[in-house]
């Protein structure tokens, strides 16, 4: 099987959409915590933490992308990247991985 531009596209895609998801989980961080904020911990636990979480998905989904290994998790990654500020961004990931499954290593070909 040839090798394609999608699963890579998709890969960095889904990274740079976790990464900026960590950002923002980051800034919920920081704004909600600060020491005037009564809600800080309900919007710490209801907020940054599942983004946080997302993130991580897409950033090594992201990575098994680029590997070409585990079509399913670079596929989860993706779509944990479309729960972001930066939709689209995730949208693309998973379109591109969603194409590209005879690329990943153990695929039927």
């Amino acid at each position: 099987m040839q090798q394609t531009w999608r699963p890579i596209a998709g890969g960095i895609l889904a990274i740079v959409a976790g990464s900026l998801n960590i950002l923002v989980a980051l800034a919920v961080l920081l704004f909600m915590a600060a020491p005037r904020m009564h809600m800080g911990i309900a919007a710490i636990g209801l907020l940054a933490i599942p983004l946080g979480i997302l993130a991580v998905v897409a950033i090594a989904g992201g990575i098994s992308a680029l590997q070409r290994r585990h079509w399913g998790f670079a596929l989860a990654g993706g779509i944990c990247a479309i729960i972001s500020p930066w939709w689209l961004l995730g949208v693309l990931s998973t379109v591109f991985v969603a194409i590209s499954k005879e690329e990943f290593a153990g695929s039927a070909s």
